[in-house]
């Protein structure tokens, strides 16, 4: 496996705007980085073990078995689309006290397991960068890990983002315009990726 193709595809993936980064974002801007943490390393964790499944070999299943692959991304999108209405219609971020109910470590999770972004791009780096040979479900778990480090980097930074937002959004109404743009991404997102099945 030619490691660095393999890491830069793992950060583009990762870093690029999808339903986990837009959730760990708005979840960070209402409750703060520090109990946003648990969720990004639950997502991540989560992503690198789709990573490993995948190449052990769900991701055949799911590719000779398009039925099972289209029930999971409808999964997937009515329960983001039920998530972006929660964000949607919730109340503004208070700046000065914080809700005791954060994204939990255990959605974050669920989230990467019914997220049709995050399969499809097990499917790509499984099928482009896994290795054949005597080794592969070694290289292939050595793949795993390399991308839950780097998904930990780039969610983190979406979760100091939400930060970030805070001070630039200073007023209820400010930020309660923030998070309605926020769910109507993650709604967006969420169609934007089944429908391109």
């Amino acid at each position: 496996m030619s490691l660095m193709p393999f890491l830069l595809f793992s950060f583009v993936a990762s870093i690029t705007p999808g339903p986990t980064n837009i959730l760990i974002l708005a979840n960070s801007q209402r409750y703060g980085v520090k109990r946003t943490l648990p969720a990004v390393f639950s997502a991540c964790l989560a992503a690198s073990l789709i990573v490993l499944l995948s190449g052990a070999g769900v991701g055949e299943v799911l590719q000779h078995h398009p039925l099972v692959r289209r029930v999971m991304s409808w999964a997937g999108v009515l329960w983001l689309s039920w998530m972006s209405w929660q964000l949607f219609k919730a109340p503004a971020a208070n700046l000065t006290t914080r809700s005791h109910k954060p994204f939990s470590t255990r959605a974050a999770a669920l989230l990467q397991a019914v997220n049709p972004k995050t399969w499809m791009m097990t499917l790509a780096v499984i099928g482009v960068f896994a290795p054949g040979g005597n080794h592969t479900l070694q290289d292939i778990a050595l793949m795993a890990l390399w991308f839950f480090l780097i998904s930990l980097v780039c969610l983190s930074c979406w979760a100091w983002l939400g930060k970030v937002v805070n001070k630039l959004f200073r007023t209820a109404r400010t930020l309660l315009i923030f998070q309605r743009l926020m769910a109507l991404c993650l709604f967006i997102s969420a169609w934007a990726g089944v429908l391109s099945y």
